[in-house]
């Protein structure tokens, strides 16, 4: 199992990587907040590329993360949703706040 995280990658893009579970998510949650509240663009992006395996934590961390842009009067957009991320989501309906495309298994912005 790898150490998750999220960063701020040079493009300044929050990249979240790792395993997203009951062990990892604390931590993330706090990281990921501190990296919304400091990102000087009003439009944030959060790529999923490097996440490994989620639970619904995962989730959870992503509407936290909205709920803090939106806090900040930021737009935060998902890009790259791993599978089984998706596939949750659906599940729990989550598909059109999250602005995850079912119908082609895309995300809204790429």
């Amino acid at each position: 199992m790898s150490q998750a995280h999220i960063v701020l990658d040079p493009q300044g893009v929050l990249q979240l990587q790792g395993v997203l579970d009951y062990s990892t998510g604390p931590l993330l949650r706090q990281q990921g907040q501190a990296l919304v509240r400091a990102h000087n663009s009003t439009e944030l992006q959060i790529n999923c590329a490097g996440v490994e395996k989620s639970s619904s934590v995962g989730l959870a961390l992503l509407l936290a993360f909205m709920r803090d842009a939106q806090g900040a009067s930021k737009t935060l957009t998902l890009t790259q949703l791993p599978e089984d991320m998706r596939k949750i989501a659906q599940v729990c309906g989550l598909t059109e706040i999250l602005g995850i495309d079912v119908a082609d298994g895309a995300d809204s912005n790429g």
